[in-house]
């Protein structure tokens, strides 16, 4: 009996769901609003982890992230993407470290405050998948980057009425590449990238 009970009550609370909290099906990538976007930094993470002296990965975060889109889906080869992600807010949930990272002895955002990603170049690989070949300049150097991009979904967002699309990416950088080789190759040289970005429409 009381398992029945609770089952009703779940039932009752899911029929009495407001309807800003059912999920959407994600849209078609062909049915995208082409026009510019800006990054919807709330929901916009990129993580990043190495292997910690063989022993495991360490993964961190950096949030706060900008920048602006600019896409049309039946011209994929015309998009421009250009987002930043300010080294100042690396995170890694351990606060000495987090302060060892940005200071001088690593990625001196003192400095150095911001790590860009700009696109030179789109190309489609699935229905809703595209690899985007562009530059990323970290720590005053800037080198050639893949990032594997796939489509989330897009819609309006029904808390704040904005058309949001999102998108998720991986890639790898060597970060020795630009400076950045404190501990190599005991923290590893290479940094596996992944990122979750959402972007909102302006025009």
């Amino acid at each position: 009996m009381k398992a029945l009970s609770f089952a009703a009550v779940l039932l009752a609370s899911a029929v009495a769901a407001p309807s800003f909290l059912v999920a959407q099906a994600p849209a078609a990538p062909e049915s995208v609003q082409a026009g510019t976007y800006e990054v919807e930094s709330n929901h916009t993470l990129a993580q990043f982890a190495v292997n910690h002296f063989g022993f495991n990965d360490y993964f961190g975060t950096i949030p706060g992230a900008t920048g602006s889109l600019s896409i049309d889906p039946k011209a994929l080869g015309a998009v421009k993407l250009d987002v930043s992600l300010p080294v100042s807010r690396i995170s890694t949930t351990n606060d000495t470290l987090d302060a060892e990272l940005v200071s001088a002895d690593w990625f001196d955002a003192a400095t150095y405050p911001t790590i860009r990603f700009v696109s030179q170049k789109v190309e489609q690989t699935g229905p809703r998948t595209a690899r985007i070949s562009g530059t990323v300049t970290m720590h005053g150097v800037s080198k050639p980057m893949v990032l594997d991009a796939t489509f989330g979904g897009a819609g309006v967002n029904p808390m704040d009425k904005a058309y949001t699309i999102g998108f998720s990416a991986t890639g790898t950088l060597k970060r020795s590449d630009f400076g950045v080789s404190k501990y190599v190759p005991v923290v590893s040289d290479e940094v596996a990238i992944r990122i979750t970005a959402a972007f909102e429409k302006v025009n």
